[in-house]
């Protein structure tokens, strides 16, 4: 098989040879784009919350063992770890929701088609989705971390279970925040129909 050298590779100058990362980012299809905000928003909020629940479950099976007591008291960390998987399947529908194919399907684009819009709409339902799913990452791994905490209290000392859970809202809430800044963003991605 023959090898390329690095002076034949830099010399390419055909019509397949790319120039440079802009040309490949701006040649991209807008709805491969969009699809890929959809994959991260969903595929990201599902690694967070399945972090969350790892690092709850363990502390709370180990912590049970002491005081087998919260065991059904502390399932809420689990729940609420639970909920960014959520808000990546509520942000998942929406942007399907935006994701319009045009009418004609023709190779060739009329002339008075507005590329500026469909590029907008796949730049802006990417950066939707991969907001809300490493929104979601953070939101995952900070409920899991204070929901651990909450089973360890709970264990050792009862009266602490309500004061650790008000923090462990506060971290759930960090899930919500990004789904309403995801929300926002895709907002007026609107892709043409022509």
């Amino acid at each position: 098989m023959p090898t390329t050298t690095d002076a034949e590779a830099a010399a390419c100058v055909g019509s397949l040879c790319n120039k440079g990362w802009n040309e490949i980012l701006t040649h991209m299809s807008p709805y491969g784009w969009g699809y890929y905000g959809i994959a991260f928003g969903l595929g990201l909020s599902v690694v967070g919350a399945a972090w969350g629940i790892w690092l709850t479950g363990s502390c709370l099976v180990g912590a049970a063992v002491k005081a087998p007591r919260i065991r059904s008291k502390n399932l809420i960390s689990v729940i609420f770890c639970e909920a960014t998987a959520i808000y990546g399947v509520i942000l998942a529908i929406i942007l399907l929701s935006k994701m319009s194919k045009l009418k004609d399907t023709s190779d060739v684009m009329p002339d008075d088609f507005s590329y500026a819009q469909w590029y907008y709409a796949g730049y802006s339902v990417f950066s939707s989705g991969l907001s809300v799913g490493l929104t979601n990452i953070a939101s995952g791994i900070s409920v899991g971390i204070a929901g651990s905490s909450c089973a360890i209290a709970d264990a050792q000392d009862a009266s602490l279970f309500v004061k650790i859970l008000i923090v462990e809202i506060f971290a759930s809430a960090l899930g919500i925040f990004g789904i309403i800044v995801g929300i926002i963003q895709s907002n007026s991605a609107q892709f043409p129909a022509e």
